[in-house]
């Protein structure tokens, strides 16, 4: 991605731009508005973003109403879809091992056995954790205590850490069979490939959900699946011995997720996590989930475990400042962070749910620092036994043994996670053949023609749509450019209320009366501007490329795009992705606003408008003429790839698990539109890749090999090998206006200078 903001290129500016004239362009107000624009567009669009989310809940139960005879399973299907709850489980038995001495239990506490177990989730993934066989000859119930993400099993049972933790063994206490699974944690100690001298401060959660999340799965989806895999290993149970979830912080939104899709679960308890989902955005990366504040928000999953019982236990929770930061050779995480949720927030949260499933929800009326277990037990009609003090403990293996254990399971859940994940990117071209199976391509129009319900998907299941903008374009502008060839207008446009499209338009100079010519689009990469496409440069990236392809009489337009302000603009995406959108949901309006008004210039020939994108701006060439029919070409410069494996893959040196661009990934997309799949939406107009052998965005073998797929289609399919087109140059990241320029005459056409 392009970094290229050089104080020299001021200087350049400086020198160049001619001092702006006072008229507009016809049929333009005045634009008067001063100062950074880019940054004032991000700023207009988290204002938007920041609507949506406290709009959100009263959506959410206008949604829940307008669908309440809808049966249940519907709705657990499609948040089963948002946690990658997706794959089947595998047959799964509950096993006891025991490293040590032999036995088949690590120690005995309160007349309780503790025992180490492992059981299946997923083909080479398994789970593990601590079996506590309950005191008394009588089984109170079946309880799955979930510990949040750090905290480890034998916190739970009071093998080590602090007794405030030890809710867990005092279930077992009171005759519970308690089963803890461990779970992921936040360090970073295996976020790397030794192999490949790889490694970043990603915490485990989160480096296990940025790759799943491309594959449709969750870091927290993983963790629902090995509790469902406990209760599935249950079989058939007595009427009297319940299922029973307990969770507490990361735990206890496993712990609701699991009791609203699986009915077996009798009795759920959440502790220190139940409140409003509006503010996931400033939590941690792998609370991130798609879609979910459209129409899932707690009440609403809470509500799906009714009649079955809910308690909410409103203590503080767990906290957490963050990644860690500053460490030598590891940079790249997400900002995030846990916060105690007010207890008013909760308060109202649960007024919401009781208003859904009535008596079966029950609020904890005291907040503590600790999970509380009595009103658990009181469901069960057991009264609480007092506890054992530590003296009357007796361990079979020392504290000390258990730490050093637990540190190598943390490492081999984290690796069996990130090897299914790699494994389900290794597959993912099939999975997508198939998707792709109902595509007609026997000719270019019944090409394009089956393709409209795959371009609707993309926008509406991947990119995320926005509404239509309603309000009047309201176009103004001023003209900051007066040169031998050209003149170029800065225009600002109205997409919605604080969001709009800003870009500069260059004219050749010598443009006859209702003299149409080709329009093309230049855009900028990462934290650029549209100068950076029309000014000279110190190094030369752009390569002036607007002013070039003015300058051969083309009409140029260069928008501004909101990827700018480094975490600023990243944000937008943690914002918007609970809201099912995402940052390109505003790009293609906004180029969209933008091409309602191009077409209204006298001299644009509205049936060539070409599109021709660097590094992010190639990204876009990928993402926007996709959805956007009237784009008649496309050029993806220095981004065309192997964009799943760019994403996921923890053995390319240059993938994005190694890099602080945590927007990028987007939600199932490796199931369903690689580089390949995107160009297959542009297709049968013409496409063409320009690449760098040098550029370290990929490698020339993926370039290639994504780009084959392409070539394919075009040539021995629909029969139009001369619509697309592949050039490579000796040189790095980098515009290089050679087989392009050819490219865009070609299909544009010629117009005189």
């Amino acid at each position: 991605m392009n970094r290229f903001l050089l104080s020299a290129w001021f200087v350049l500016v400086a020198l160049t731009t001619v001092a702006p004239a006072a008229e507009p362009l016809p049929n333009t107000k005045p634009l008067t508005e001063d100062g950074d624009l880019a940054a004032k567009m991000v700023a207009g669009i988290h204002k938007y973003l920041d609507r949506e989310l406290k709009a959100a809940p009263a959506k959410r139960d206008e949604l829940w109403k307008a669908n309440a005879k809808e049966p249940l399973a519907a709705k657990r299907e499609r948040l089963k879809k948002i946690l990658g709850v997706v794959d089947e489980l595998e047959p799964s038995r509950i096993e006891k091992y025991a490293p040590y001495q032999g036995s088949d239990h690590i120690c005995d506490i309160d007349k309780c056995r503790i025992s180490r177990i492992k059981w299946s989730v997923l083909p080479n993934v398994m789970a593990e954790g601590l079996f506590i066989r309950g005191a008394g000859g009588v089984r109170t119930a079946l309880v799955i205590a979930i510990p949040h993400g750090g905290q480890k099993p034998g916190a739970l049972a009071g093998l080590e850490g602090d007794s405030k933790d030890e809710f867990a063994l005092a279930l077992a206490r009171n005759g519970c069979d308690v089963y803890i699974p461990t779970a992921i944690d936040r360090t970073d100690l295996h976020s790397a490939n030794p192999h490949h001298k790889r490694a970043t401060n990603l915490p485990h959660t989160e480096f296990i959900h940025r790759m799943a999340y491309e594959m449709g799965r969750t870091q927290i989806g993983y963790e629902v699946q090995a509790v469902l895999a406990v209760v599935a290993s249950f079989g058939e149970l007595p009427e009297d011995l319940p299922i029973c979830v307990v969770g507490h912080g990361d735990g206890a939104r496993v712990a609701l997720y699991a009791a609203a899709l699986n009915p077996r679960i009798a009795i759920c308890q959440v502790s220190g996590a139940f409140g409003p989902s509006e503010g996931i955005w400033t939590q941690p990366l792998d609370r991130n989930l798609w879609g979910v504040s459209k129409e899932f928000g707690d009440a609403e999953i809470a509500s799906m475990i009714a009649p079955r019982k809910l308690i909410v236990d409103p203590m503080s929770g767990p906290k957490w400042n963050g990644p860690p930061l500053g460490k030598t050779g590891r940079s790249g995480a997400a900002p995030g962070t846990l916060t105690a949720a007010p207890i008013k927030d909760v308060q109202a949260e649960f007024e919401k749910l009781k208003k859904r499933a009535g008596d079966s929800v029950k609020l904890i009326p005291e907040v503590g620092d600790s999970v509380r277990i009595d009103p658990f037990l009181a469901e069960r009609g057991v009264k609480i036994k007092p506890e054992v003090g530590p003296n009357a403990r007796v361990l079979h293996i020392v504290g000390d043994e258990f730490r050093e254990t637990a540190g190598i399971v943390q490492k081999r859940l984290v690796n069996q996670r990130v090897a299914h994940v790699q494994k389900l990117w290794r597959d993912s071209d099939a999975v997508r053949k198939d998707f792709w199976k109902k595509a007609d391509a026997t000719t270019p129009e019944a090409w394009e023609k089956s393709c409209d319900w795959y371009r609707e998907y993309f926008h509406s299941e991947v990119i995320g749509k926005l509404p239509e903008p309603k309000i009047p374009l309201n176009p103004r502008s001023r003209q900051v450019y007066d040169e031998k060839e050209f003149t170029g207008y800065e225009v600002v446009l109205d997409v919605y209320d604080d969001v709009f499209a800003q870009g500069i338009l260059l004219l050749p100079k010598g443009l006859k009366d209702n003299e149409k010519r080709p329009v093309i689009v230049c855009q900028h990469g990462l934290e650029g501007t549209p100068r950076h496409c029309i000014d000279p440069e110190k190094s030369p990236t752009y390569f002036e490329f607007a002013r070039k392809l003015v300058a051969q009489g083309y009409i140029v337009y260069c928008p501004q795009n909101p990827y700018y302000g480094q975490n600023d603009f990243r944000q937008l995406q943690r914002k918007a992705n609970p809201l099912k959108l995402s940052l390109f949901s505003f790009i293609i309006r906004q180029h969209q606003r933008t091409l309602d008004w191009v077409e209204t210039l006298p001299n644009v020939d509205k049936s060539k408008i070409g599109f021709y994108g660097l590094s992010y701006g190639g990204k876009t060439a990928m993402r926007v003429p996709a959805v956007e029919k009237r784009y008649c070409l496309s050029i993806c410069s220095g981004d065309f790839n192997e964009w799943i494996g760019k994403n996921v893959s923890v053995d390319l040196d240059r993938s994005y698990m190694w890099t602080g661009e945590y927007e990028m990934y987007e939600f199932d997309l490796g199931n369903t539109f690689n580089y390949a799949e995107m160009a297959y939406l542009i297709a049968p107009r013409p496409f063409m890749v320009e690449r760098g052998h040098d550029d370290g965005v990929g490698t020339d073998e993926m370039v290639a090999s994504e780009y084959a797929k392409v070539r394919y289609l075009y040539a021995n399919r629909l029969k139009i090998p001369e619509r697309t087109a592949i050039d490579f140059q000796v040189g790095g990241h980098r515009i290089f206006l050679k087989g392009t320029m050819d490219f865009l005459e070609t299909h544009l056409g010629k117009p005189p200078r």
